[in-house]
């Protein structure tokens, strides 16, 4: 059963070698990553499963110690699932598994066995959930970290420009998970959803999914568009 979750964006600027010198600029959201991993500490999972988008060849299950790596961005930076060192086969981790990869190297998680699993942003609600419920089914006590990003239409300079409908979907997306609100995460619109290029759709669905059954209090660490892109940091215990 789900006992607690935590929600963080996946931009690779997160990993402040990759910003560079834009690095400060989401210090509050590194911060609130941590809070939010504290949380899934705390629970004492019997497992932890990392969820984020991936396209085709991302996806899947990825072992503890499957490797991801920051070079395609520019940056001589290798990370690594979990603390298993693996045998150094399979695909390597989607970028958004890496920045999590990151983030549990950041704080040096070793409460639990870690599994990745790539989701592909298409994916229709319904397949979502029954992806979390399976989720939810695997150990006495799981946690999951769900990585994704809200709408990329924030502002004139966003990747996917400026769309009036952006901001009005960011906030449906903040309150449903600082809300720990599932059936208003499963009723967000998938096709409204890639419009905005929000990534994390069908990722919080799988949370959602995962969730039937528990009883969950959710909190909101943080919520803001830098760069024209929505970043969500909640937790849900």
């Amino acid at each position: 059963m789900l006992v607690a979750a935590a929600v963080c964006p996946c931009p690779p600027l997160l990993v402040p070698e990759v910003a560079a010198g834009a690095a400060p600029e989401l210090d509050v959201a590194r911060a609130a990553c941590v809070d939010a991993l504290g949380v899934l500490a705390a629970a004492r999972p019997d497992r932890l499963v990392v969820v984020g988008p991936a396209e085709q060849s991302g996806r899947g299950p990825h072992p503890e110690g499957t490797r991801g790596s920051f070079r395609g961005f520019g940056v001589d930076l290798d990370v690594r699932l979990g603390r298993d060192p693996g045998d150094g086969s399979g695909r390597e981790l989607p970028p958004s598994l890496a920045v999590a990869a990151w983030l549990l190297e950041r704080v040096g998680w070793s409460d639990a066995p870690i599994e990745g699993l790539g989701v592909g942003e298409p994916l229709a609600p319904e397949r979502c959930a029954e992806a979390g419920r399976e989720i939810g089914a695997r150990a006495d006590r799981v946690a999951l970290l769900v990585m994704g990003d809200a709408s990329a239409c924030r502002t004139l300079k966003a990747p996917g420009y400026l769309d009036e409908r952006a901001a009005p979907f960011d906030a449906e997306v903040a309150r449903a998970l600082g809300a720990a609100d599932a059936a208003a995460v499963m009723a967000l619109d998938a096709e409204l959803a890639q419009e905005l290029k929000a990534s994390g759709r069908a990722t919080w669905q799988v949370l959602a999914g995962a969730a039937e059954g528990a009883r969950l209090s959710g909190a909101l660490l943080y919520a803001d568009a830098p760069y024209g892109v929505g970043y969500v940091v909640a937790t849900w215990s």
